[in-house]
């Protein structure tokens, strides 16, 4: 994978899956495996037992990894939109296909 469309810190909404619809930050992303975490979606419970470290125990929730063909950038309406790069002032930046808007970061 040559440059992400998605990066850390970007706003995207969720295309396909439970959380369809809903929006999130992209806390992590793992180009080399082609996904990314956002941050209060795709939540996975596990259960854990009470050890000396967590004498409590109990459910343990974490974001898990979602495929970034599930997630489309946000624009400022709030519409997903496909990223595609341009070059402008001779630096390649990142372009919303539907608006133009250049996207920061």
């Amino acid at each position: 994978m040559a440059t992400a469309k998605i990066k850390k810190g970007d706003q995207v909404i969720v295309l396909s899956g439970k959380d369809k619809g809903r929006t999130g930050e992209v806390v992590k992303s793992l180009p080399k495996d082609g996904k990314v975490v956002v941050s209060g979606l795709n939540v996975a419970v596990r259960h854990k037992k009470p050890t000396q470290g967590s004498p409590q125990g109990g459910l343990e929730r974490s974001e898990a990894p979602m495929h970034v063909s599930k997630v489309a950038h946000v624009t400022a309406d709030g519409k997903p939109t496909r990223v595609r790069f341009e070059e402008r002032d001779g630096k390649k930046v990142r372009v919303a296909v539907k608006t133009g808007e250049v996207i920061n970061g």
